[in-house]
């Protein structure tokens, strides 16, 4: 089901189909820019914020429910703030880039719910996990190897957005 539920109105579908077709082309450029110079610049993802917010904003405003801008404005701050937390708690570890990344990425990924975030945010890890693993075993990298996360933060979120509340829901027991 993703961002779209069948019981919203047209005009509310086509803004929140605008909102996420933007993320998608985003997504795309920013997960190269990254792989390419390991930086996520603020150029490319600042304007993720107001862009979403004001999409899903006029998306309310054509019938979709207020309580899913308020959970995606919360859980785009939970994410950054955890982001933020091990930036600091690691530093080395995660960029800046990543860190203001994360909102966006909560912000969208919350819109659709607390499974979708959940699973979005933990998806990312997982194969970026998975990833650097990959390196090492094939002695590509070491552990000390400076790896982009920004690419992996990308496809959790399109796996939480895509699938993360059915998932979410099943693995976590999370209330509707």
């Amino acid at each position: 089901m993703g961002p779209f539920r069948a019981d919203l109105p047209i005009a509310a579908l086509v803004v929140i189909g605008l909102a996420y077709a933007i993320l998608a082309a985003g997504s795309v450029a920013l997960a190269v820019i990254d792989a390419r110079t390991h930086r996520l610049p603020n150029r490319w993802v600042l304007p993720g914020y107001p862009i979403l917010i004001v999409l899903l904003t006029v998306a309310c405003l054509c019938g979709a429910p207020w309580s899913s801008l308020l959970r995606a404005v919360v859980a785009g701050a939970v994410l950054f703030a955890f982001y933020l937390l091990l930036r600091m708690l690691g530093p080395g570890g995660m960029g800046g880039g990543d860190v203001k990344l994360a909102g966006v990425l909560g912000i969208a990924l919350g819109w659709v719910g607390w499974g979708a975030l959940a699973v979005g945010a933990f998806a990312g890890f997982v194969l970026g996990g998975i990833y650097g693993v990959m390196l090492i075993a094939l002695r590509r990298a070491s552990a000390k190897t400076a790896v982009p996360f920004g690419p992996w933060m990308l496809a959790g979120a399109w796996v939480g957005i895509l699938f993360g509340e059915d998932l979410g829901h099943r693995l976590l027991a999370l209330p509707v």
